[in-house]
Order: C-alpha cells, then structure tokens, then sequence
C-alpha cells in the first residue's frame, strides 16, 4: 500500500485561469503570504492569451513553483475541462496543501471539486466578478447560467471553506440562488492598488485625452464608448480617445475588423495590452469604463489612486469603485448619450477633472490600498488553519 504524503503546515496554492490574472491581481498577496511563512505553489493556464506565458516566467522568477493547467476560457469544452480537473486533484494530492485560494468562477468550481476529492484542509473561493455568462440573456446564456448555479450549489461545498466577493451585489445574487450561504462568505472590495505605483501627476499638455483601460469586450461598453466618441466628435469637442487593452478569446470580444474601422475613421486609438499602466493613466485627462457589471474593477481604482476622474456605469461594481459626484460620474449602462454627455461636461472643464482626481486619490488612500487586500485575505488563510467546529 502506498503512503499519504503528510499536510504540509502552512502551503498555499492559487488556482487561477490564467497566469496574466494572477501576476496583475494576486502577486502582492502571495508575496505577503510567503513573508508571512506560507509556502506559494501557483496554477494558472499559461497560454490563454498572448501574455501568460511572460506572466508564467515573472511567477517563476519570483520564486513561486509554477503548474500550467489546460483551464479553456471562452466556453465549456468537456474533454479539457475533465482533464483539468483530473490535473487538479493530481496536483492538490501530490503538493498536500493546507489551503488553496481559487480565483473566478471556473477555477473555482473545478478547484472546490479537485480539494474535496484530494482532501484540502481549507478552501478559499474568490468571486472576481460574474463575467459574460450572468450577462448573455441568449436562450444558451440561460442555460449556461442555470447550469453553472446548479454546478455550484452541487460541488463547491467544502466543510472548511470561504468566499470572497468584491461587491456586496454579487454576494446576494449567490446567496438568493441558493449558490453559498451568507454565514461562508466575505467581502473585500476589490484586489487592492499600488499607492506607490499609482500616484497623482498633472495632466499633459495637448487635447484632453481619454482611456478606457479594459479587455476589448462588448460588455465592457466598448461600443458604446466609441459611439459616445464619435458623437463629441461631431459636437465639436476636440479630445483624443484610446481603447487600452487586448482583443479576447470570449463570445463577447470585439472583432479585429471592428477595430480596424474605428481607427480607419479616427473615432479612436488603440494602444493595445499596455503593461505600464501608471504611465497611461499619467497621459490621460479622464478614465472611463462604461461596463455591463464588474466586480470591482481594478482599473478604476488605479485610476483613483493616479488622480484621474472616471465616468463609469451605474452597476454592480463599477458604482462601488466611485463616490458619485465627488470622483467621477455615473451613466446608465447600455446608452450613448448620457456616456457622451458626462464625457463632455468633463472634457470642458479642466478644473472639476482636477477637482475630482483629488477626491479619487483620497478615496484610494482611504479604502482600496493593496495592503488592506492583503491585510485582510491573510487573515482568512489563518482562520482556515484553525477552522471553528
């Protein structure tokens, strides 16, 4: 008969679905973990989009034992989700964790089933956001969604375990479905932002520029934010607007002859994925993320924190990232002209997008430093530890 290798005291592994996610959202909290004593392991697909396998190697280089895992993006693909899940139990069985942290729904699902089959002591689930599936109202969006609530509250319960949610909206759409209890969850707003990394600057000199920093979906309001752009444009208001981020492989994404035409007219640029983000928010005059509904978009609070105002949607998520009329403005997701018309009032007076980014940078200061993420998230690596009978 074979042995059982022993629980190592303090192992943490993250589960993640891409390497990318995980080096732009999670890094601080696994390097405070290991300052704090707990061996880091990291799983993440390295090849679901065209930067993970760079996020791969900075994991490495900083000392964390990387695992790829074949975790598909975009829609379900049974074989390879099995597969997955089977490389999750091997590896869960052969590194003995004593805690592992997953992050978005897949991992999250498939990880709460692989720590149930090899035995995890403790388990902690992140709810980044519900993403296109709890958005797509297509007869196949509601099935898919009426699957994956039946998938959670089937196979991720666990007698040990936490989920964290970013917004307290999210939190009750799990609870009221019947999809985790309120007494088994938490909530952190958001994953933190560098206040060193991200600071004020004045803005640059030229036409008032424009960003929204943000994968090229359609539920990120990416259409409507170009559409917002031409008719300023055609108002006569002389501003520059950018689209920061990648095309992606998800039933959402832009198309490439999409963006191919935007730019052919001049509505918009397109900087692409842009890994110095403090730089871009230093070459902007306002941030906007006109999106369908976000956990709490870590874009918004560095643009906060790099005392820039934002005009975002009046959804879950992205509401919880403002103080509305003291840092930035709120639209009706979905709509044209009221993203046009708040763009403009800000993008003709320079005092109140000063007014505001001041007020953004305090709001970071006072609530969404990273140390406070990373304050909290530890303390429920502890708790697991010594779980309450």
């Amino acid at each position: 008969m074979g042995t059982t290798r022993p629980v190592v005291t303090r192992r943490l592994v993250f589960t993640v679905n891409h390497a990318a996610f995980f080096a732009s959202h999670r890094l601080p909290i696994a390097e405070a973990a290991r300052a704090a004593g707990w061996d880091v392991h990291v799983i993440a697909s390295a090849r679901s989009v065209d930067r993970d396998a760079a996020a791969a190697r900075v994991i490495a280089e900083r000392g964390f034992p990387f695992y790829e895992i074949p975790f598909v993006r975009g829609g379900l693909a049974p074989r390879a989700e099995l597969a997955a899940l089977r490389r999750l139990v091997q590896l869960y069985r052969a590194l003995a964790p004593s805690v592992v942290h997953h992050v978005t729904l897949k991992p999250v699902l498939f990880g709460t089933m692989a720590a149930r089959l090899a035995r995890v002591p403790g388990v902690v689930n992140a709810v980044s956001g519900l993403g296109f599936v709890f958005l797509d109202e297509s007869w196949t969006g509601r099935a898919r969604r009426l699957a994956i609530r039946t998938a959670y509250r089937r196979f991720t319960s666990h007698p040990n375990r936490t989920f964290i949610f970013q917004n307290d909206e999210d939190r009750r759409e799990f609870e009221e479905a019947g999809m985790v209890r309120r007494d088994a969850t938490t909530l952190i707003r958001g994953s933190g932002v560098d206040l060193t990394a991200f600071a004020p600057t004045p803005f640059p000199d030229g036409p008032p520029v424009v960003v929204l920093p943000a994968r090229l979906l359609g539920d990120k309001g990416v259409r409507e934010f170009v559409a917002a752009a031409g008719r300023l444009r055609e108002d006569g208001v002389h501003a520059r607007f950018a689209l920061v981020g990648d095309l992606d492989p998800n039933p959402a994404s832009v198309q490439a002859a999409e963006l191919t035409t935007w730019q052919a007219e001049g509505v918009v640029e397109w900087w692409g994925y842009r890994a110095d983000m403090p730089a871009v928010f230093a070459s902007a005059h306002v941030v906007c993320l006109p999106s369908y509904r976000e956990g709490l978009p870590k874009a918004l609070l560095e643009a906060a924190a790099s005392g820039r105002a934002v005009v975002t949607t009046d959804v879950p998520g992205c509401r919880d990232a403002i103080e509305p009329g003291v840092t930035g403005l709120l639209v009706p997701a979905r709509t044209v002209q009221p993203l046009a018309e708040a763009l403009g009032s800000l993008l003709t007076d320079p005092a109140r997008c000063a007014a505001m980014g001041a007020a953004g940078r305090q709001l970071a200061e006072r609530v969404f430093g990273v140390e406070r993420v990373v304050e909290a998230t530890l303390a429920i690596y502890e708790r697991l530890l010594t779980p309450t009978p």
